[in-house]
């Protein structure tokens, strides 16, 4: 009697890993993303300014947002949920954030990682964020800051270890009062390691952005798995609160979130990036901000909003200002036209067929 081989049986909740790929710069691969590279100088690290006080001499205040979804959006909360919970047919669905009254909501901290990615890139700053597999591929210059009392530009703005930073995020909360449902296809792991472009003389070469497309792939049912999602033009509204920052800061802060009219982009937010989900615009549409000493007193002498209101034409010249100021001072012009080239908005490009 002769012994045969066992033929394992197919897993089909198990995909098929994609074929090895000669990657060059993401451009006409399946995986829709550029590199933006690091600026050639060190970053500038400083003290940032402290929170024990309100400075004369810096900008504090809120900024009004309305975020505009544009292909849809998935902020996974990690749970798995029966689709009768949710009033839907569908058996089972992977879930987002939803708040009391059961309405969307995206997280202010992912709001604010994917704002920051954007600051880090266009300014001289170290990254947040390493994988600890491939910490020594890292330029010494650009790993993330220890000492809160050297700062690069990025951290003092948004924090660092033992460093709150200078701006909140709310969390942004959807205007429309019910949901909708995708099917994302199964996405496979990045692949550095197989990947030239991911390196240069031995070390990371920039920071990874992902195109943004006019639509986002959704195969149905039998080919995807099934998610809780905001659709194509759902709106959401939040806040950002900020003390203590330049007007360069601010400025670039707002570049980051797309208001500068000669980069227009949209932000990446929540899970699909590389099948084209995640696209929202950003509209500002108020700025309540403390502008003398008088209204640093008065927030504190009594009960009444102390903050001057912009909008309108008053709101636009005072971003236009702002940006200015941070293009004299902080951005680094190279990695902005860079960035601007894989973030703008709108767009014509299409989504990646095949592996994901």
């Amino acid at each position: 009697m002769t012994n045969r081989p066992i033929k394992k049986p197919n897993r089909p909740n198990s995909p098929k890993q994609p074929p090895s790929t000669n990657y060059n710069d993401g451009v006409n691969t399946s995986k829709p993303y550029r590199l933006i590279s690091f600026p050639e100088n060190r970053p500038n690290l400083q003290r940032p300014a402290g929170h024990h006080k309100f400075f004369k001499d810096r900008i504090h205040g809120t900024l009004e947002l309305k975020l505009t979804v544009k292909t849809a959006v998935h902020v996974s909360t990690g749970i798995v949920a029966m689709g009768s919970d949710l009033n839907t047919r569908i058996p089972l669905i992977k879930t987002m954030v939803q708040d009391v009254e059961q309405k969307l909501s995206i997280q202010g901290s992912s709001l604010k990682g994917c704002v920051r990615a954007v600051y880090e890139a266009i300014t001289n700053s170290t990254l947040a964020v390493i994988t600890r597999n491939y910490k020594d591929k890292i330029p010494p210059e650009r790993l993330p800051c220890r000492n809160k009392a050297q700062l690069c530009p990025a951290s003092q703005v948004f924090g660092a270890l033992d460093w709150q930073g200078l701006i909140e995020f709310n969390d942004a909360k959807c205007e429309n009062h019910n949901f909708a449902t995708g099917f994302m296809p199964s996405l496979y792991r990045p692949r550095p390691d197989e990947r030239t472009a991911y390196f240069k003389g031995g070390k990371v070469a920039g920071r990874k952005f992902y195109y943004h497309t006019i639509r986002a792939i959704d195969k149905g049912q039998n080919q995807g798995i099934s998610v809780q999602q905001a659709a194509k033009e759902y709106t959401f509204i939040t806040q950002i609160r900020f003390k203590n920052l330049t007007s360069a800061e601010l400025g670039t802060l707002l570049i980051s979130l797309g208001q500068d009219e000669k980069y227009p982009m949209a932000l990446k937010v929540g899970g699909g990036k590389p099948i084209g989900m995640g696209t929202m615009i950003v509209e500002i549409t108020a700025a309540k901000v403390l502008e003398s000493q008088n209204d640093l007193l008065n927030r504190y002498s009594n009960f009444e909003a102390s903050e001057t209101e912009k909008t309108g034409e008053e709101l636009k010249q005072f971003i236009r200002e702002k940006i200015q100021s941070a293009h004299s001072n902080l951005i680094q012009t190279p990695q902005l036209q860079q960035l601007a080239e894989v973030l703008r908005y709108p767009t014509d490009r299409e989504p990646p067929e095949g592996m994901y």
